[in-house]
């Protein structure tokens, strides 16, 4: 270790800022994780952080100036490298997801955990309310090697408590960051648009949408629809455009094409933000009724826009205090009316949008880059007392 810490284990205060190693896809991989990452490791950075991150390999180098190895799915030499490059560093972060990782439901990783000498988090982006035997194993084993376990919504701590083997003590909550705008003015459009954004494949739900705009076209300023993002990676390698084709094919079908459209040019995070505020509703449609993080509705939300979605867990809890309105998966009706009055009554909209811009404070990269730094330095302090 460089250095100790001058104040003892739960103390507020600490002199000294762990080096962070983090385990996790990353840039140029196109995927939430690697976004997260980067967001995450940037705003670590910004607050005087040495942050390495071990990259998990793909098709794609990366030259970023942050990662200091890959790790090879499926190679054990290759799990020793990582581990030890992880050992270099104060505290380990590691990103978990079922399919991150080489083996059966990734289970490679608790190899990798098992070989660190430092304190770690795994950060558990994915809680499953129905896991198979060897999912549920997975997460206990690397539950078992951490130190703590950070879930980003209440949901999600309590999925993981009541249905997994796993100390709570361990579990904590910090939420998932979020760009927040620079301004809070709001460009008008002559024509209103309701946007849907992120990586798009099957599951997110665009179709609800695309049917919901056969009522929503005889509107006095009816709207227009834009789906914004490309084709996510697994889904374009895989299965090509089909899905993207599919939706086109539905919108001509329905006579609404000619507001439909589909944009899948790649934005910075700061250029998405632009792109939401532009927005007069965003909607997320999602099938899952599941999920319990979602990194696009915690950017929406601290965008300051009004939000409508599907009942899904993170939706139901964050939307709640009055951000956005929920609606039931297989109730098509109840998602019209929901977009219809965001578009038709400024005083629902700008409640809405009101209570999204009290929430965004607490989502923004650099408090929540704060809360990791506050938890590993509790996390080294402790290794140290019993050192």
């Amino acid at each position: 270790m460089a250095q100790s810490l001058i104040a003892p284990f739960g103390a507020q205060h600490f002199s000294y800022v762990p080096r962070f190693g983090i385990l996790s896809t990353y840039s140029p991989t196109a995927c939430g994780l690697a976004t997260f990452t980067a967001a995450l490791a940037d705003s670590l950075t910004a607050r005087g952080v040495d942050v390495r991150v071990v990259r998990i390999a793909d098709d794609q180098p990366s030259t970023e100036s942050l990662v200091v190895g890959e790790l090879v799915n499926g190679d054990p030499a290759s799990a020793t490298a990582a581990a030890e490059m992880l050992n270099r560093a104060d505290i380990a972060l590691i990103q978990h997801e079922y399919g991150l990782y080489g083996g059966l439901d990734g289970d490679e990783v608790v190899q990798i955990m098992a070989a660190l000498r430092v304190p770690s988090i795994v950060v558990a982006h994915t809680v499953l309310k129905h896991p198979t035997p060897q999912q549920r194993s997975v997460l206990e084993r690397v539950m078992a090697l951490t130190d703590q376990v950070v879930v980003m919504s209440e949901g999600a701590r309590q999925r993981l408590c009541d249905g997994f083997v796993v100390d709570h003590r361990k579990v904590t909550i910090i939420p998932h960051g979020a760009v927040l705008p620079a301004t809070t003015d709001v460009r008008h459009q002559d024509r209103p648009s309701i946007l849907t954004w992120g990586l798009i494949g099957p599951g997110k739900g665009v179709e609800r949408v695309i049917d919901a705009m056969t009522s929503l076209k005889d509107l006095t300023n009816p709207p227009r629809y834009l789906i914004a993002g490309r084709t996510h990676p697994k889904v374009l390698a895989s299965q090509g455009e089909a899905y993207r084709e599919a939706l086109g094919a539905q919108a001509r079908r329905l006579g609404v094409a000619d507001s439909v459209s589909f944009d899948a040019e790649y934005r910075s995070p700061a250029a998405i933000t632009e792109l939401i505020q532009a927005a007069a509703v965003v909607v997320l449609p999602y099938d899952s009724k599941d999920q319990v993080t979602s990194g696009v509705l915690v950017d929406s939300v601290a965008s300051g826009r009004p939000i409508v979605a599907t009942a899904f867990p993170h939706a139901v809890e964050l939307l709640g205090s009055g951000a956005g309105t929920v609606v039931a998966h297989d109730d098509p009706d109840a998602l019209v009316t929901a977009l219809s009055r965001l578009l038709t009554d400024p005083h629902a909209a700008g409640a809405m949008a009101t209570r999204a811009r009290e929430l965004a404070p607490a989502m923004a990269w650099p408090v929540v880059a704060g809360t990791y730094i506050e938890l590993a330095q509790r996390l080294v302090a402790a290794r140290l007392a019993v050192a």
